[in-house]
């Protein structure tokens, strides 16, 4: 999706509505949405193809500019002469958002797009090292587009990461690891009560998916979960939050690149966590530096899982996409 930002001052209120007239004063674009997880990936030093749909107008223009000027590869991005590509206009003014406007249309893709989707996939996964399902809930992400990419990527031997939107967490079976937040996780648990413990919503989301969940929990930090081991609570590490947008983004992205160099998922965990703490100190969708995740030093393993330290230093050497 493409995020837009209109910023200016408020000196006045409509005659037309009690609402504050914004004067304009500047236009911005981001490549938001699975863009800002790309972005980020991008930042700390990996390859990155986008599998993405637009529509055919000018944002659509607008939004791969964007992702080329951080260095993702569009080559796979397809477009939809019958949607509209989702934008996301925030009016800001005297740094306060005031409005924001959403254009989108969040219908299922065609049978013939999600093969074509599935084609440039299987085409990717030759030189990839790690997949990451980002699901906006906008109709790319379809059950079939999911359960074909995690099977595909099975077949490839890539780790699958899973920002998931949909309460409906069968779709995402057999992913490497699945990253709700809580809200996402009690919904998927059929429980909303915000007074249901973590362990018992991680145990429930353990028997839906079949395979390792990273609940994020703001600042509570994660929790992870794996079969036939005890849960990992992780504590934030955040000393200041100005903007909690695109945490999650992060996490992924860090999570996924971690998978990708080697890091045993623990230790991504510990990883992500941490980056997460340093993204909500800034403001907007923000995007971490090698030199910041360098930072973060040594994160040891699980006792248990009887390897080595890994310490991130610098992007992980090798990466392809």
């Amino acid at each position: 999706m493409l995020d837009e930002y209109l910023s200016g001052e408020a000196r006045r209120v409509s005659p037309e509505a009690p609402i504050p007239v914004v004067e304009v004063r500047s236009r911005t674009h981001n490549a938001g949405g699975a863009g800002n997880v790309a972005s980020n990936l991008t930042a700390l030093g990996a390859d990155v193809s986008i599998l993405a749909v637009t529509g055919e107008d000018p944002a659509a223009s607008l939004l791969s500019r964007a992702l080329a000027s951080r260095g993702v590869d569009t080559t796979c991005l397809l477009s939809d002469a019958h949607r509209p590509t989702t934008v996301k206009t925030r009016v800001i003014a005297q740094s306060q958002q005031v409005a924001r406007i959403d254009v989108e249309d969040r219908s299922p893709l065609s049978p013939a797009l999600e093969n074509r989707l599935l084609a440039n996939l299987e085409a990717e996964l030759s030189s990839c090292d790690a997949v990451v399902l980002s699901d906006y809930a906008k109709g790319v992400l379809t059950p079939r587009v999911c359960r074909a990419a995690i099977e595909l990527a099975a077949a490839a031997r890539c780790p699958v990461v899973v920002d998931p939107k949909c309460r409906d967490f069968s779709r995402y079976r057999d992913c490497t690891v699945i990253t709700p937040n809580l809200l996402e996780a009690r919904a998927a648990a059929l429980d909303l009560e915000e007074s249901l413990e973590v362990n018992a919503l991680g145990r429930a989301l353990l028997q839906l998916v079949a395979r390792p969940v990273l609940i994020t929990r703001g600042a509570g930090g994660m929790s992870l979960f794996q079969p036939d081991r005890a849960p990992m609570h992780l504590a934030t590490t955040a000393r200041a939050v100005f903007d909690v947008t695109g945490a999650g983004d992060t996490v992924v992205a860090v999570l996924a690149l971690a998978l990708a160099g080697g890091a045993p998922l623990p230790v991504a965990a510990r990883l992500a966590n941490a980056a997460a703490g340093i993204v909500v100190g800034k403001l907007g969708a923000a995007v971490l530096s090698p030199a910041e995740i360098a930072s973060l030093g040594r994160f040891e393993t699980e006792a248990e899982d009887q390897r080595p330290t890994v310490e991130f230093t610098r992007p992980a050497p090798g990466l392809r996409r």
